[in-house]
């Protein structure tokens, strides 16, 4: 940090900032969106899940499948903008035909990473929220879920921004994969990721649930 601050000052920290607020907002609909189309699909043509029919006793088959689809949905809008935000932050140069440069890789890692917070979100649900009869704000639950999903993906992560950056072109997943295990990076950013992941996750989680709740309201009076 204070090596960035010396060379670039304060604007140096939103480096990569502008494809992050442009694609933003879309990549977030995209996963809510397609996750919440696909689980009542799901219960039409299969039938409710049942609790005693979960995988290990608390995971939902469902909301797996639901969740690994919200990703791909995510990645498809991702994908262009994370390239674009990761050359600005290595200050390296990029030109419109690398644009879906690590694309594959970005649509990889969402899947789990999305997959995994919807299923860290429903187990929270179960075991906190109704077993424990708590009261968590979405700001809270929303950002233990997902910094829990990132810490299960975390090499993805790495893999993904070296893909992007540009300095390993011709280098396939596998090999970028062995070489951050190689060379003990699999968790390099992980704690500035992590803080970066609780607050944009949980004032997501906030408004998304908020603006959720005022639409029912209107549908209601509405219909």
């Amino acid at each position: 940090a204070r090596n960035l601050y010396s060379t670039a000052g304060i604007p140096g920290f939103y480096r990569g900032g502008l494809p992050l607020l442009l694609g933003g907002g879309l990549m977030r609909s995209a996963q809510f969106g397609v996750y919440q189309s696909v689980v009542p699909t799901l219960e039409k043509y299969y039938g409710r899940t049942e609790p005693q029919n979960y995988w290990f006793g608390c995971i939902n088959p469902h909301v797996v499948a639901a969740g690994w689809a919200g990703g791909i949905g995510r990645g498809l809008v991702e994908g262009p903008f994370e390239m674009v935000k990761v050359r600005k932050q290595v200050v390296s140069g990029w030109h419109f035909r690398d644009i879906f440069q690590g694309f594959g890789t970005t649509l990889f890692r969402n899947s789990f990473l999305f997959s995994g917070f919807v299923i860290y979100l429903d187990i929270f649900n179960q075991q906190v929220e109704v077993k424990g009869d708590l009261t968590v704000t979405p700001f809270v639950k929303a950002g233990i879920c997902a910094n829990l999903a990132w810490l299960t993906i975390w090499p993805l992560d790495v893999v993904k921004t070296r893909r992007q950056s540009g300095k390993y072109d011709g280098k396939s997943l596998i090999w970028l994969l062995g070489d951050t295990i190689k060379s003990g990076h699999m968790y390099r950013g992980l704690s500035v990721g992590m803080l970066r992941s609780f607050i944009a996750n949980g004032a997501s989680m906030e408004v998304y649930t908020l603006v959720e709740r005022e639409l029912r309201k209107r549908s209601q009076k509405n219909g």
